[in-house]
């Protein structure tokens, strides 16, 4: 793997990451196909959005299809019939969503399938194997996670060493590193120094990238942003950095300014099943009854297929479409995941070329200005966090 940063910018680079898949820009937002496949897109609908790079989960397929299955088809890209990358997570979020059916120890966490409740040790060195099995691009380090709000600070400081630990047997079971690139977790909850105790020892364990673990788990959003802008400083400039699980617009936005530049959630798709787009003007419930007389595109000048057929001489997708089938039929999911996807993806884009223009902050700036109706609606979180990195929304 190899990372190259295209323009210095006052704020944060852009970069090109090689891949053995090809290419992807930074920064980047990756749609969530936890079980190998996308809810609602078939490989080519997610192909068309421009996505280079999608995650895949190991604890799930370690499930199933199951290692054998894998094996034999030769991966996780031709299970999926996907020609670009596949980022594989370890396992260890599920310590946090399945902890009723999880016990952590030393050697590795015992699950309970939820699909039969049969018993499952997953220890670094088992999800290492799983993941060159999968032949993920980008694989990442079994760690101990434990939910950010967690008062115990010993269990914390237990998770961090351990996660460390775990590190170094990932290490080495890892077959493929030629092929496969493995990324560190940094743990430590909330509290600060912890967070840099552990990035400084990961980092000397020297992997390709870095990922920041453990947040969106229910802390504020000044908390999370403080985790994020005491790491990067320490991060080398030619290495990845990757803050799991964030997925919402103004924390995209905001965590690249922090210095962040690839992230993940099921968000997208998740609300898309509920009705919901996501547009430059905020979310729009399309259940509401309001939109049953609404002949106009999902979101007007947005390049999804859904909105573009109209300007490529097709009768369009409209608003009234799919309000109309939002409660009874899969098709408004489907059409609202594609809307959704390319909107995350979108908006990466652009960040991206304001970056390579060196209008971030201007671009920043406006992009807040289109989401809210007046400035004193800003979020308190962001209007401060930006102002960590001389970027100020109120200045007009």
């Amino acid at each position: 793997m190899a990372l190259s940063r295209l323009n210095l910018s006052p704020v944060v680079p852009a970069s090109v990451l090689t891949l053995p898949h090809g290419p992807v820009n930074l920064p980047i937002f990756m749609p969530v196909a936890t079980q190998a496949t996308l809810k609602g897109l078939t490989p080519e609908q997610l192909e068309d959005t421009g996505c280079r790079l999608c995650l895949n989960n190991t604890y799930h397929l370690g499930l199933k299809p199951g290692q054998d299955v894998l094996a034999a088809l030769g991966g996780a890209h031709r299970l999926q019939g996907w020609k670009h990358n596949i980022l594989t997570d370890s396992g260890g979020f599920q310590m946090v969503s399945l902890l009723k059916l999880a016990n952590i120890t030393e050697e590795g966490v015992r699950f309970l399938s939820p699909h039969d409740g049969t018993p499952m040790l997953l220890t670094p060195e088992h999800s290492i194997g799983l993941q060159n099995t999968i032949g993920s691009d980008i694989i990442m380090q079994l760690d101990d996670v434990l939910v950010t709000t967690s008062p115990d600070k010993t269990r914390m400081r237990e998770a961090m060493e351990r996660s460390v630990r775990w590190l170094d047997r990932c290490i080495a079971a890892h077959t493929s590193p030629e092929t496969q690139n493995l990324f560190c977790i940094i743990q430590g909850g909330l509290d600060i120094e912890m967070r840099r105790e552990c990035t400084e020892k990961m980092l000397k364990r020297d992997t390709p990238g870095i990922a920041v673990g453990g947040l969106s788990g229910g802390e504020a959003k000044d908390d999370y942003c403080k985790v994020v802008s005491a790491i990067t400083p320490m991060l080398p400039d030619l290495k990845p950095r990757y803050v799991m699980g964030i997925g919402y617009p103004e924390d995209l936005v905001v965590s690249v300014a922090l210095g962040a530049d690839m992230f993940d959630c099921v968000w997208p798709t998740r609300t898309a099943r509920f009705g919901n787009a996501i547009t430059s003007k905020g979310m729009l419930n399309l259940r509401n009854a309001k939109h049953m007389h609404d002949f106009g595109p999902i979101e007007e000048g947005c390049g999804c297929t859904c909105c573009r057929s109209r300007d490529e001489g097709g009768l369009g997708v409209t608003r009234s479409f799919i309000n109309h089938n939002a409660a009874k039929e899969t098709v408004a999911a489907h059409l609202l995941s594609i809307h959704n996807v390319w909107y995350q993806l979108e908006l990466m884009r652009q960040v991206r070329q304001s970056i390579v223009q060196d209008r971030f902050p201007a671009f920043i700036r406006q992009f807040f200005a289109d989401l809210y109706p007046t400035p004193a609606q800003y979020p308190k979180w962001a209007v401060d966090a930006l102002k960590v990195v001389n970027i100020d929304l109120m200045d007009d």
